[in-house]
């Protein structure tokens, strides 16, 4: 897995992308706080699946989330979370994690994993 320091990684897993399917049912939110807190929990997620603290949301992302209001959140959401370098200079890390929202087969969610994709630049 991953070590605490995001620049201790493998190689292989450095840039690499990967597929992650969230669990977003919060039953003890208050209906109007369900999609913020979803979105906190992506961010949650995405900061632990790859270790770094810096987690930035694609638009289309935050629109899927938001797409049926703030009460009626996607129960599923499967996510696709690229860690990248940082290209600003006066950057706190020199990692940040890119999460976007990723396209479910026609199948629905059964057996859906976790994938990791080599350096794919879109």
């Amino acid at each position: 897995m991953f070590h605490t320091d995001p620049f201790i990684v493998w190689r292989n897993e450095f840039s690499g992308t990967k597929f992650f399917l969230c669990a977003l049912i919060d039953n003890d939110s208050t209906f109007k706080k369900k999609a913020p807190k979803a979105i906190k929990e992506i961010r949650k997620f995405a900061q632990k699946a790859m270790g770094t603290s810096d987690v930035r949301l694609d638009v289309k992302l935050n629109k899927h989330i938001w797409s049926r209001g703030v009460r009626n959140v996607p129960t599923r959401v499967r996510v696709r979370i690229a860690r990248k370098r940082n290209d600003d200079e006066d950057a706190k890390e020199e990692l940040y994690s890119y999460v976007t929202v990723a396209e479910v087969p026609p199948e629905g969610f059964v057996n859906l994993g976790t994938k990791v994709i080599e350096d794919e630049d879109d």
